[in-house]
């Protein structure tokens, strides 16, 4: 898929797929927001707002109130591509995210997944 149509998806149509796979695999929507809003900056009602609004990917991201500082610390694969590697920043957030969904749905920890 193309970059410019990934970031125009509309988190709130991504958001139901990531607590799929959480809740699929054991984890809470709760563990969920809280990766979430680890790496965004989110409030719960902050992230509430988003879910309710139009926005898409490129507005969910852009609008994050304090992109986590440690998120450079999240590595390995996502897609088959090394997330560390990725070079458009943008898309390098969203794998973030899928990383650390990954590792939670795996039943990693949150001390390790929530980084720092």
């Amino acid at each position: 898929m193309r970059q410019d149509k990934v970031f125009a998806i509309r988190w709130a149509s991504l958001y139901p797929m990531y607590v799929k796979k959480a809740e699929a695999k054991g984890r809470t929507r709760e563990e969920l927001d809280q990766v979430i809003r680890w790496l965004t900056g989110y409030t719960p009602a902050g992230l509430r707002q988003q879910l309710d609004s139009d926005n898409d990917l490129e507005t969910f991201y852009g609008q994050a109130p304090a992109f986590n500082p440690n998120a450079g610390l999240i590595t390995g694969v996502v897609c088959g591509v090394r997330v560390e590697e990725i070079e458009h920043p943008l898309m390098r957030k969203i794998r973030y995210l899928d990383k650390l969904i990954d590792e939670l749905a795996k039943g990693k920890a949150m001390e390790k997944i929530l980084r720092g």
